[in-house]
């Protein structure tokens, strides 16, 4: 399993919330040349990307590349990989590839895409996994339950959840206060 540092996996689980996985703003605490350190080790090991930033949207800048145009950073699959999110896949979808129409059966071509519109789902044996499993006893989980089987600080598993849980894969976490146990989350039975 990869070893993030505490900033790597606070950069990564924000960037796994934002839209098109933009890692800016970085945390307040990462000034100059800590961050630029932080960003390059992340960069060199393939968690972060520089692209154009588009500031016509509003993308912040990480970098002026000169002639007026600036760079953002972008979380890349393996950098949510490294948190456990799973990364954006190719459609696994049939398509009929060359086959003529009349060789692909009718329920293939109409029932299959509609059915599984989220054909993602998690290795077993991962912390998404093992995040999933939690979720879904009976009893549910809290956040420092979840901690203690994965590792993760609280922050990386609030953003698992909203992440990858909630947006990626579809599901619906609740939560509710439970006495004696605090803020208890779940999913409902698969």
């Amino acid at each position: 399993m990869t070893q993030l540092s505490d900033t790597q996996a606070m950069i990564l689980s924000a960037a796994a919330q934002r839209p098109d996985h933009i890692a800016l703003p970085l945390p307040e605490s990462l000034r100059g040349g800590a961050a630029a350190k932080v960003v390059g080790a992340m960069i060199a090991k393939g968690y972060l990307e520089e692209v154009d930033a588009d500031l016509r949207k509003g993308e912040p800048m990480w970098r002026e590349t000169g002639e007026g145009h600036g760079t953002t950073l972008v979380a890349t699959d393996a950098g949510l990989a490294a948190i456990g999110i799973e990364p954006e896949g190719a459609n696994t979808t049939p398509t009929g590839g060359d086959k003529a129409p009349s060789d692909v059966p009718a329920t293939d071509a109409t029932t299959e895409p509609e059915a599984t519109p989220k054909a993602r789902t998690p290795r077993e044996g991962t912390k998404q996994a093992t995040l999933i499993a939690m979720l879904r006893a009976p009893d549910g989980a809290t956040i420092e339950e979840i901690m203690a089987a994965t590792g993760w600080l609280g922050h990386t598993v609030r953003g698992a959840m909203a992440g990858a849980l909630k947006k990626k894969l579809g599901l619906e976490v609740t939560s509710e206060k439970v006495e004696g146990r605090g803020r208890v989350y779940r999913l409902p039975a698969a």
